[in-house]
């Protein structure tokens, strides 16, 4: 049995970096195509669905999280607490301090996104065979764990 290209392509370290690379950017912009809302920024949307994952936090906390400048996120809450998808709160136990959360119009966007893009990869999915969901089971697990890194 010949080998695939790809399979050749990722026979070494490099090689496999290489292919992931491609494909998990390739699948990235494929789901970010489903958004609901295109007139967010990524970083928009990213905050929202930080916010929702994670609860209420201070704008240098969210900053953190998205690997931003604080100012940059300084920004991006401006914009979306325009919208009416955050509220920035007084802090309980410092008042100079200020925490974001998500408005109940900002909940309901994230939900209705989510639901999208899961329905887009379920159908996508379907198109699977058992063991390559299998695979694909194991391989989000080690995917999840290189994020972490």
């Amino acid at each position: 049995m010949k080998k695939s290209p790809l399979s050749q392509q990722t026979r070494t370290d490099a090689g496999l970096a290489s292919v992931l690379s491609v494909t998990v950017g390739r699948l990235a912009r494929r789901l970010r195509a489903q958004r609901l809302d295109a007139s967010l920024s990524l970083g928009q949307n990213a905050a929202l669905f930080t916010l929702a994952r994670h609860g209420e936090m201070t704008p240098g906390e969210l900053a953190e999280h998205e690997k931003v400048q604080p100012p940059s996120m300084t920004r991006i809450v401006a914009a979306l607490e325009e919208r009416g998808l955050v509220r920035r709160t007084k802090h309980p136990e410092d008042q100079r301090r200020q925490l974001v959360d998500l408005t109940e119009e900002g909940r309901e966007m994230v939900r209705a996104d989510r639901r999208r893009r899961q329905a887009w990869m379920a159908q996508r999915l379907k198109e699977l065979t058992p063991q390559e969901k299998d695979t694909l089971r194991r391989a989000a697990e080690i995917m999840d764990r290189l994020t972490q890194a």
